[in-house]
């Protein structure tokens, strides 16, 4: 392996990460109204405490504010962070030459000299994965980005990232996606088999499926604004697997619904980076970490969420 390939397994020794998408989002979120920028430092000082040190952001979330926030935090601690952000492929951003020109602003509005993960925040049709590639090796050669990620790259176009990086003696670290007990895709579609068979990450996002694996939300009480309209079904299908995930808990010292579905991830051989508000949600979140669920215990999960939805094949 290269110098440079040795780069990635720090990815691999994680087993949980912070996702700051909350960090000034105020259409999915709310934030200003429900939390403020006070309770985001404290999530951010309990997480560091309890030994979640890889924060995830992106030039987009708040606009860049998530960006700026989380430098700020980084400038008043002295506990070692571990930052990953996110190119976002605008459909006016056509070269190479975007991405270093990107993560210089991502750079400065953090006030750092160099990431430890840059991703690719999706595939886009304007712009092909050898050429954002190519744009990563720059960043790389820069000295600005440690290590190389995507981020809801399908299988097809994961591999073509991955070979262009290869050419450079790069490795592909890691594939950023939607993944919980209640969207399993990456499991139907081989995606998560082939991210362990050439040694990608894979980072799962929205792990608690927006609130919902945490028990809090039901078809009577769902999720407020644009969340519990896009749940409406799911909703219906919830009761059976929170019922399971509490009695799971009940077997490991009480741990929560929420610490037993971010265990099954960890199960999984994947890396979730739930969100947190506040301090309570951090160390909830962080709770899920640091033990393992049974082997009976996964698969019983597996077997409550195997139908409850359907998967795209491709």
């Amino acid at each position: 392996m290269t110098e440079t390939n040795n780069e990635t397994r720090f990815l691999h020794a994680i087993e949980m990460g912070l996702g700051a998408w909350q960090w000034g989002d105020k259409v999915f979120w709310g934030y200003g109204q429900a939390y403020s920028d006070k309770e985001l430092r404290e999530t951010f000082d309990m997480s560091l405490n309890l030994g979640v040190r890889l924060i995830d952001t992106a030039e987009i979330y708040g606009s860049g504010y998530s960006e700026r926030l989380l430098g700020k935090f980084i400038k008043e601690t002295d506990q070692p962070v571990l930052i990953a952000t996110k190119f976002f492929p605008w459909p006016w951003r056509l070269t190479k030459g975007s991405l270093p020109r990107a993560l210089k602003g991502s750079l400065e509005r953090m006030g750092v000299e160099a990431v430890d993960l840059y991703q690719i925040h999706g595939a886009s049709v304007l712009i092909s994965p050898e050429t954002m590639m190519e744009g990563m090796v720059e960043c790389v050669k820069r000295g600005w980005t440690r290590t190389v990620g995507v981020s809801n790259f399908k299988q097809s176009q994961m591999l073509r990232a991955y070979s262009t990086l290869a050419q450079h003696g790069i490795q592909l670290a890691s594939n950023q996606v939607h993944y919980s007990l209640l969207n399993r895709e990456v499991e139907k579609n081989g995606l998560l088999a082939r991210c362990k068979e050439l040694g990608i990450r894979l980072i799962a996002y929205s792990p608690l499926e927006m609130g919902l694996l945490t028990g809090k939300y039901s078809s009577e009480n769902p999720p407020p604004g644009v969340r519990g309209n896009q749940y409406v079904e799911l909703l219906k299908k919830l009761p059976p697997v929170l019922k399971l995930l509490q009695e799971i808990g009940l077997n490991h010292s009480d741990k929560t619904i929420s610490q037993v579905a971010l265990n099954w991830l960890i199960c999984k051989g994947t890396l979730p980076i739930p969100g947190a508000k506040n301090a309570l949600q951090a160390e909830q979140n962080a709770g899920g970490a640091g033990w393992k669920l049974t082997d009976e215990e996964v698969a019983k999960l597996d077997e409550a969420t195997d139908n409850i939805r359907e998967y795209s094949k491709g």
